[in-house]
C-alpha cells in the first residue's frame, strides 16, 4: 500500500463531493502534467490519498479517500467537448491516466498549509517545497502518519 496527496479546488471536486456519496466512486481525471500522470499510473487499489484543497479561502488537507480502481486511460482526453480533451491522444496511444477513488473520511479539522510547512518532519514532502506546483504526489509512510497525528 502507498500513500498520496492530490490537490483540488473544493468547488470542483473536494472532500465534500466524496462525502455526499460515501459508497460512490469518483474518477480522478483531467490531470495534464506528465510527472503527475506518472504518479497516477503508480496508484494501486487500496492506496490512501489525502485530498488537499487549493485555490480557495481555506487551503489545506481536508480528508482521505481510497483508490478503488488503478490507472486506466483518462476518458476526458478523447472527448472533444471536455476542457481536458487532447487531440494528440488516441485510444491506441493514450497519453493521460485516471484513477477511481472513494470516500474514507473527512479530517476533524482542515490542516492548513502554514501548519504543514512548519512541521520539520515534512521537509521532504513536495507540497511544502518552494516552487512545487505538482497536483499529484507521493507521501511517505512516516509523513502520512505524522500528518494524520496532527488532524486530531
Amino acid at each position: 500500500m502507498a500513500y498520496w496527496l492530490v490537490k483540488t479546488e473544493p468547488s470542483e471536486c473536494g472532500i465534500d463531493d466524496f462525502a455526499k456519496t460515501p459508497e460512490g466512486v469518483i474518477p480522478w481525471d483531467g490531470v495534464r502534467n506528465y510527472q503527475a500522470r506518472n504518479f497516477l499510473a503508480k496508484m494501486q487499489e487500496g492506496d490512501y490519498v489525502f485530498i488537499y484543497h487549493s485555490s480557495c479561502k481555506h487551503i489545506g488537507i481536508a480528508g482521505v479517500v481510497r483508490v478503488v480502481k488503478s490507472a486506466y486511460p483518462d476518458p476526458t482526453q478523447f472527448d472533444p467537448e471536455s476542457p481536458y480533451h487532447d487531440p494528440k491522444s488516441t485510444p491506441e496511444k493514450s497519453r493521460w491516466q485516471a484513477v477511481d477513488m472513494q470516500f474514507e473520511r473527512k479530517l476533524p479539522r482542515l490542516i492548513p498549509l502554514d501548519q504543514l510547512k512548519a512541521m520539520p518532519k515534512l521537509c521532504d514532502l513536495p507540497l511544502v517545497r518552494k516552487g512545487s506546483r505538482l497536483s499529484v504526489m507521493p507521501v511517505s509512510n512516516r509523513e502520512w502518519h505524522h500528518i494524520l497525528g496532527q488532524a486530531d
